[in-house]
């Protein structure tokens, strides 16, 4: 049985441990997840975006102009031979490439020169004093004529106007991007340089973060001692109170069987002395009563005289076993102070949590240097990391270009104001022009409602053909150099649209970088921002864009690893191996001493569970006095008084106050002590059947206790310390995976190279260089429909002024003008 019970016991605390080794406590709280400090947040570039406009559509539309106007690939061998020193590119080849754009200035001096040309004859061979002249007849087609060349100019005046908002909005647009493009465009510069001179403090400032972990570990370390103690005595605690509670309960069954026994013997003692005098008295009083009840006087006596029979003792006494022996077995008992005992084992148990601070004071203090020694350690990742030698030269590249970029940037707004006012005195011209357009085709289209003949002359027609003629006027006198103005800022704009924008965005621009022996000595990148020389541009591009550090685009994983500087291992070996060391051992908790033990094997071998306790049990049954002594007292006091003779009857009165005095004296006081007898031997026998049982069950848990005591101690121990580690260790790696974080992101990160390529593209392409293609591209709009609107002009004005009658004779052709009367009425 005692082996079962030690079976069961170790598979409980297994499952126990299996459980717990789930849910550490040593560490008080569970891993919390620290919160650091932003450190380099203040270097971020922002990244430029630019929103969707109303221009959109235009800009779109340009860009597919441009594609057609510039149809080749990216000239990698001609830049390659321009940019060579000397350069080897020829003219012809330049121009070759450049055909659509050769084609196209063509076209704008072919405009230049033809339009005041055509104007200019205009002027010298006009013979009729009004420009245009008259219609020489009337015609049925005049009317569809006429019509067809008034829509025609007013949808060509409509496009002109269309084209010169969008000129307007398009050089607004380029105004108010130019002055925000250059400082956003020098605040890159400046901050990119603040983010390489800001990576010594980002480095301190990231080392300095190492605080929080370790004011965390310091913390916990102030409480692992106690946290430990705490938990083997929790988890220990049912199964040592368990045994003491079964060694207290032996204990008692001691001092209650001993108590009991006492009793036992007293009372028999006792018993058997009061019976030998009670059955004295009753055989002197049953000879009395017989005598007096077997009288012929006394009437109705036989009843009690059967009675009276019966007047002996019930139980025998002397006829229980013993218990001398079982006393005797027993005497001297307990010679342990099992009360003190049982106090110190509880008191050495429950100190448990304050031997284990006492025990490991020594350990934690040395666990804390450790812990500093770690953060000396991560000092010296900031001392020995090298990024910043290797970013020196970049540094002072940003510097020069910011240098460089800041006059020429200032030279670029002043030419920016000149071009906007260029651009709105184009603009302004082009809609006055628009203007006398709209106006000529009101008054002219009011003039010919009004007019009842056409050979009338109408003041508003002729105002309205006058308005026609300046319109066409300010047209010739301004769109020669209006063609001027879209020429240059067409091969400028396009050239930088097609030339670097276009590639720039699909990355073609990196790839002829990349390429050996395309730039000149004087313009190898590698060489001027210090990096080696098998740098790939296009690939550190989408490193950094992708988040890497700048010590992986350098390519110094071979000079600094930093996988293997921020590696835990590194930091936290004296610390792991401190706490594997640990050995703590409780000797001192005795759950049972040896006389202890030795009292409660006597006390199993005494044989109180031998006796005959059923014995016992039967002779308690039978009653003190076979007959009821009370009840003959009465019947004897009702016997008295239906007697005639009334000596006789006193006799009977007599006797029952005789019954009474024995009853009282001495049958009372036996049954109380036979009920006392009663208790004790019920305590023993039931007791007794599960005696030796109890035994040994208790002294199988207490041996099994005492066996696994101290290997779960110490299992514990293991547990709560890989526990305590693991929580340590996980700070540790949380600051170090945030350091690997904060460098690579913020400290150290490559990304804000590839944002402010980004944001380049953005300000140069989409703010600049969109709403400057716009720009020329509608003022070439307008260009265009001003021809179309010249000679529509031309044409309609011939409508607003009187017809022209002719008469043709035989002999002459000569055309006479004359007038018609109108016959208003009739008179007979």
């Amino acid at each position: 049985m005692g082996h079962v019970v030690l079976v069961f016991l170790a598979l409980a605390f297994v499952h126990r441990d299996s459980v717990h080794s789930q849910q550490c406590s040593a560490g008080g709280n569970p891993l919390l997840i620290l919160q650091f400090a932003s450190v380099g947040a203040d270097q971020h570039i922002p990244t430029q975006h630019q929103a969707p406009g109303p221009l959109d559509p235009l800009y779109h539309l340009v860009h597919h102009y441009l594609d057609v106007v510039q149809q080749n690939p990216f000239p990698t061998e001609l830049l390659k031979d321009v940019l060579n020193e000397p350069p080897t590119a020829t003219t012809s080849e330049i121009l070759r490439y450049q055909a659509g754009y050769v084609v196209c200035v063509a076209i704008a001096i072919l405009y230049f020169v033809m339009v005041p040309l055509v104007g200019l004859s205009l002027c010298c061979f006009q013979k009729n004093q009004h420009y245009g002249g008259r219609i020489k007849a009337y015609r049925r087609s005049l009317l569809c004529q006429r019509n067809l060349l008034m829509i025609c100019l007013l949808l060509t005046t409509l496009l002109i106007l269309g084209c010169v908002i969008c000129a307007f909005a398009a050089n607004q647009k380029v105004k108010e991007e130019v002055d925000p493009g250059a400082r956003d465009a020098l605040n890159t510069l400046r901050t990119l340089r603040n983010h390489l001179n800001g990576i010594p403090r980002g480095l301190r400032l990231t080392v300095e973060q190492f605080r929080v972990p370790q004011r965390q570990i310091l913390s916990d370390l102030n409480n692992i001692s106690w946290n430990i103690g705490s938990t083997i005595h929790f988890l220990l605690k049912e199964m040592v109170y368990s045994a003491m509670a079964a060694i207290k309960s032996r204990v008692q069954d001691l001092e209650s069987s001993l108590h009991h026994l006492h009793v036992i013997h007293r009372t028999v003692q006792a018993l058997i002395q009061d019976q030998e005098e009670l059955a004295s008295v009753l055989k002197d009083q049953k000879q009395s009563l017989t005598s007096l009840l077997e009288d012929p006087h006394c009437t109705y006596c036989m009843g009690a005289l059967s009675r009276v029979q019966n007047l002996k003792l019930g139980a025998d006494f002397q006829k229980v076993p013993s218990v001398e022996k079982v006393l005797k077995n027993l005497h001297g008992l307990p010679r342990t102070n099992f009360s003190e005992m049982i106090h110190k084992a509880y008191s050495s148990f429950n100190a448990i949590p304050q031997f284990t601070v006492m025990k490991m004071d020594k350990v934690v203090q040395e666990l804390k240097k450790d812990i500093e020694k770690v953060a000396q350690k991560v000092q010296f990742v900031a001392d020995d990391f090298p990024i910043s030698d290797h970013t020196r030269p970049m540094n002072d590249a940003l510097a020069k270009a910011e240098n460089i970029s800041r006059p020429f940037l200032k030279e670029v707004k002043h030419f920016e104001r000149y071009r906007w006012l260029a651009g709105i005195i184009a603009c302004t011209i082009t809609l006055l022009i628009v203007f006398c357009n709209v106006l000529g085709l009101s008054f002219g289209t009011y003039g010919l409602v009004a007019r009842e003949d056409p050979s009338d002359y109408e003041i508003r027609a002729e105002a309205g053909a006058k308005f026609l003629i300046t319109g066409v006027t300010f047209s010739f006198l301004f769109s020669w150099i209006l063609i001027l103005l879209v020429a240059g800022t067409f091969l400028i704009g396009g050239n930088i649209q097609t030339l670097v924008c276009k590639p720039w965005a699909s990355q073609e621009i990196y790839r002829f970088i990349d390429t050996p022996g395309n730039l000149p000595p004087s313009m190898n990148v590698s060489q001027y921002l210090g990096l080696k020389q098998n740098l790939n541009l296009m690939s550190a591009y989408q490193q950094c864009k992708n988040g890497a550090g700048l010590w992986e685009v350098l390519q110094l994983k071979e000079q600094y690893s930093l996988s293997e500087h921020l590696s835990v291992a590194k930091y936290t070996t004296e610390f792991q191996e401190r706490l594997r060391d640990v050995n703590l051992h409780f000797e001192d908790i005795v759950l049972l001493n040896a006389k202890g033990r030795q009292d409660l094997e006597t006390f199993r071998k005494s044989q109180v569970d031998l006796i005959n306790y059923a014995d016992f049990t039967a002779e308690m049954r039978n009653p003190v006095v076979r007959t009821n002594v009370e009840g003959l007292a009465v019947d004897l006091e009702r016997l008295s008084n239906v007697q005639s003779d009334r000596t006789l009857a006193e006799q009977l009165v007599e006797e029952a106050l005789k019954l009474r005095r024995i009853q009282n004296q001495m049958v009372l006081p036996i049954e109380t002590l036979v009920a006392q007898l009663k208790e004790s031997l019920q305590f023993l026998a039931t007791m007794s059947p599960s005696f030796q049982a109890q035994f040994n069950n208790t002294e199988s848990q207490i041996t099994s206790v005492e066996a696994i005591l101290p290997l779960q101690t110490q299992k514990i121990l293991r547990q709560e310390l890989d526990c305590f580690v693991r929580k340590e260790l996980g700070y540790i790696s949380q600051y170090l995976d945030w350091m690997r974080t904060t460098l690579t992101e913020d400290v150290a990160s490559c990304q804000p190279f590839s944002t402010a390529l980004d944001n380049g593209w953005v300000i140069l392409c989409n703010r600049i260089v969109d709403p400057w293609n716009a720009f020329w591209f509608s003022l070439g709009g307008c260009a265009f429909f001003l021809l179309c609107g010249m000679f529509f002009a031309l044409k309609m004005m011939k409508h607003f002024r009187p017809i022209r009658h002719k008469l043709v004779s035989t002999g002459s052709d000569e055309t006479f003008s004359f007038h018609i009367p109108r016959v208003t009425s009739l008179r007979l």
